[in-house]
């Protein structure tokens, strides 16, 4: 991957976890912790939504990986919540 992947990849990222953290109330972490939270829900996106039947043609191109990225954001978001509320 090139720097401007990565650039463009950071950037999916951040608008990603920004939206998830819009969504989920509570849940912004700051923006180093967005990009990543957003980087790791296209991952789960990528791996969860297939085998529960999903498939996410919502749009291609970048429209498409910001809303598959923000979904599994918002899903890891909503377990880590939870995951807090049980411990304390």
């Amino acid at each position: 991957m090139d720097l401007v992947g990565v650039l463009v990849t950071l950037l999916i990222g951040a608008v990603a976890g920004w939206l998830a953290g819009v969504v989920v109330e509570g849940a912004g972490f700051g923006l180093l912790w967005n990009v990543i939270i957003g980087i790791a829900g296209a991952f789960i996106a990528g791996w969860l939504f297939p085998r529960l039947g999903f498939r996410l043609t919502i749009a291609g191109g970048v429209i498409g990986a910001i809303v598959t990225a923000a979904l599994g954001a918002i899903v890891l978001l909503l377990v880590v919540n939870l995951i807090q509320r049980l411990i304390g």
